[in-house]
Parts: structure tokens; sequence; C-alpha cells
């Protein structure tokens, strides 16, 4: 009889296994661990205070008011009106929010940003609010 000759070698198969588990595993996992605060870089100061926006707000049933600043009381408009004023805002390049009743039809605001957009405004931007403030 023949005698077995023993393999001096390593099997390394299942070592490859565990190894791409664990793999996986740290894969998943490290994600998870990565908290969410960022540092972000800080700017030399300001030679001026910024621009506080004026808002445009459109209600449900698609009608136009302005508010010069934040603390203004809303002026309403008329189509006309709103042109004009919109125009004024354009030559102080004062930036423009939107903000658009939720129910409102999504056309409406489309047609705002349309009529800005053809007047020359080049800073306008569209108010949301956190989902999180329950309001």
């Amino acid at each position: 009889m023949r005698q077995r000759r023993q393999k001096n070698e390593i099997n390394v198969v299942p070592y490859i296994d565990v190894m791409l588990v664990l793999l996986v595993i740290f894969m998943v996992t490290s994600p998870m661990m990565q908290s969410g605060n960022i540092d972000v870089p800080s700017a030399g100061p300001l030679t001026a205070p910024p621009v506080e926006a004026a808002i445009i707000e459109v209600d449900k049933d698609g009608k136009l008011a302005l508010k010069r600043t934040a603390n203004d009381k809303p002026n309403p408009l008329s189509p006309i009106d709103f042109q004009r004023e919109l125009k004024k805002l354009v030559d102080t390049d004062q930036p423009i929010l939107v903000a658009a009743h939720n129910e409102l039809a999504y056309q409406k605001v489309i047609d705002v940003l349309e009529a800005a957009r053809e007047l020359g405004v080049k800073k306008i931007s569209l108010q949301t609010k956190s989902s999180n403030t329950g309001k």
C-alpha cells in the first residue's frame, strides 16, 4: 500500500470567508457610527450687513402680497402692481423669497417665478418650512 503524503499548505478559503464577513459588517456599521456635526470654516468680518430678503406671499387662492422685510405687514398686490413692485426690487438688487401656501397649485408658483425671471430677478428662492416644527 502506498502511503499518503501530507501537504504542507494552509487552506486559506475559510480565512477569506471570515475576512469578507468582517468587511461587510464594517461597511454596514461604519456609516452608522458617524456623527452629523460639521465644522464649518469661518469667514472674515462682513463689510456691510446682508440685505434682508423681500417676501412675496401667494395664498391658496393665488392672491399675491409683498413684504419688503420679514417684519412688515403683507401688502396685497394686483397683477399690475406686482409687476411694478417686482421691477423696483430688481433695481435695488434685493433678494426675494416666494412663500406659497401648501395647498396652492404648483403652476401658480411657477408663474410667479417666471414673472420674476422675465423682469431680471437674479436672487430668488422658495421659502420652506421645517417638517419638525409641527406647523
